[in-house]
């Protein structure tokens, strides 16, 4: 088997998802959205407790940069912005649902071995 170019490896689909999802916080931040629907920064700030304010803000960012977040800003005083998962956003719910059966199954999994 050959080894791929770095443009067959750039542009290779599994590189690409994980390239985009990669990181602690971003299917947690999508885990939520998915569950939860559209919320506002502080909404999501607190559904997902260890994380920073700076890392939220840093992760919304990028995924709203590649369109699996939308982000709404409202003219208001005070400034009102809510978040909410886009069409493709909402199309990785089958995959948030999956690895999360597959981490029940472990944890089951886990509390057989441990006996």
């Amino acid at each position: 088997m050959r080894a791929k170019s770095l443009e067959e490896y750039l542009h290779c689909p599994f590189h690409l998802a994980m390239n985009i999802l990669e990181g602690k916080w971003k299917f947690a931040i999508l885990y939520v959205l998915s569950a939860r629907g559209t919320l506002r920064f502080k909404e999501l700030e607190r559904a997902i407790p260890e994380i920073s304010t700076r890392m939220l803000t840093k992760d919304l960012k990028h995924l709203e940069e590649k369109g699996i977040v939308l982000r709404k800003a409202y003219a208001t005083i005070p400034p009102k912005v809510e978040y909410s998962l886009t069409d493709i956003g909402h199309s990785i719910a089958p995959v948030i649902s999956s690895i999360t059966k597959w981490g029940e199954a472990y944890i089951e999994e886990s509390k057989v071995l441990s006996r």
